[in-house]
């Protein structure tokens, strides 16, 4: 275990399932979330996964294996394993789902279909991958450098320019390959999403698998946004120096409808 430090682990426990959860570029330690599912029957690990005590800074070139280590800590004590994560979390649990076979169940919360180039504290660095994977980067789709950024951005259409104007080689090596993950598969997004592209990302997995005789359940909801936030959970604060999109009471309404399918893919009460 090199990986992770205590001070980045809380632990919620509450039965059998085992879930590791994972926020996405706030970089926070999920409390809320796991205890609101340790609540609800499970044994939670929620993980900071950069800006910890060893860890990247920001969200690049981060090894995937921290999130392997982190299932591994969860294996000790229960039999069955998922991945619950937002956003960034959510690229993490797809990706860590394809490569440990222990993981029955993701959730994955406004997620994406790609792989995207990771966040650098300087604009001028050279563009790396958000992840590696025994010592080697996971291919990506380079962000478009050349989007202007408003004061308070919608991020949405930088992901949409990048996507258009990558290379489809590009595209095609960073796509995340979704029907190779044989586990339950929840995707939950909002059509207000006005941080990235959720649902468009969220369909194209659903296709995929499908094209492969795999079922996918999908929850969306055409207002709702990029926050979500279940039941049990206290919301978090919604200023941010970028826009989610939607309404105040939109992060609550898409979590209230996605809950019933997360408790059957997590096991819950």
């Amino acid at each position: 275990m090199t990986r992770i430090s205590e001070s980045d682990l809380h632990w919620a426990r509450g039965g059998s399932t085992g879930v590791l959860v994972l926020a996405g570029s706030s970089g926070r330690l999920d409390v809320g979330r796991a205890d609101a599912l340790a609540a609800a029957g499970a044994t939670v690990l929620a993980l900071r996964w950069f800006g910890g005590v060893g860890q990247p800074a920001t969200p690049c070139e981060v090894p995937l294996e921290t999130f392997t280590d982190a299932l591994d800590l969860l294996a000790r004590e229960c039999d069955r394993l998922a991945i619950v994560g937002l956003s960034y979390g959510a690229e993490a649990a797809l990706l860590v789902a394809l490569r440990d076979p222990r993981v029955a169940s993701v959730v994955a919360l406004a997620p994406t279909d790609l792989v995207w180039e990771g966040a650098h504290l300087d604009d001028d660095a050279p563009p790396r991958s958000k992840w590696t994977w025994k010592g080697a980067p996971i291919p990506f789709v380079p962000v478009d450098r050349g989007w202007v950024q408003e004061a308070r951005p919608a991020f949405a259409p930088y992901y949409e320019r990048s996507r258009a104007t990558a290379d489809p080689a590009v595209i095609e090596a960073a796509t995340i390959p979704a029907e190779r993950y044989g586990g339950d598969l929840v995707l939950v997004a909002g059509g207000d999403d006005h941080v990235w592209p959720s649902v468009p990302a969220a369909h194209a997995i659903v296709r995929r698998r499908a094209r492969h005789g795999l079922e996918t359940v999908l929850v969306e909801d055409a207002n709702a946004v990029h926050p979500i936030v279940l039941p049990g959970e206290t919301p978090p604060d919604p200023t941010r120096p970028y826009q989610v999109g939607g309404d105040e009471d939109a992060p609550q309404r898409l979590g209230a409808l996605a809950w019933p399918e997360i408790q059957k893919a997590l096991l819950l009460n």
